[in-house]
């Protein structure tokens, strides 16, 4: 698996992340997405990564630098056809190791409250996150859970 910085042009990847917009959008309650549309993406506090087996996409995902000592997971997303093969867990890996060289001491993220979300908020207490309140701009909402991890 090859995991690399993106630069979102990509016709794979924008297809992704089209379909994980709409997504989102489909299982969540409107005023509770918090995924960031492929224009958002591309401001420079975020480093997007894309894994590939050849030329199959495996998957995504995002760092939002915060703060100079801490950032916030975004855009984590694997094709149904590769989930449970460990991607998003080489993604997540590749993430905390960014924010460790970065002199980052904390990762937060906000993903759903739902069950549909239950893999991810799994994916991310195996990594070591734990629930916390909203953080940054969030505002407290019962369809978000909001995490956190140490570095």
């Amino acid at each position: 698996m090859d995991i690399r910085e993106d630069d979102l042009t990509g016709e794979p990847i924008i297809a992704l992340l089209r379909e994980h917009l709409e997504n989102m959008h489909e299982i969540t309650p409107p005023g509770s997405v918090h995924a960031l549309d492929l224009e958002r993406l591309r401001a420079p506090n975020i480093t997007f990564w894309t894994a590939w087996e050849g030329d199959d996409l495996l998957g995504c995902g995002a760092l939002k630098e915060l703060a100079p000592t801490s950032g916030e997971i975004k855009s984590m997303r694997t094709p149904a056809a590769h989930r449970r093969k460990g991607v998003a867990s080489r993604i997540l890996e590749r993430i905390i190791e960014v924010g460790r060289q970065r002199g980052y001491t904390c990762l937060y993220l906000e993903t759903g409250a739902f069950p549909a979300f239950a893999p991810a908020r799994a994916l991310y207490e195996r990594y070591g996150f734990g629930y916390r309140g909203p953080f940054g701009d969030y505002t407290d909402d019962p369809n978000s859970s909001f995490m956190e991890k140490s570095l």
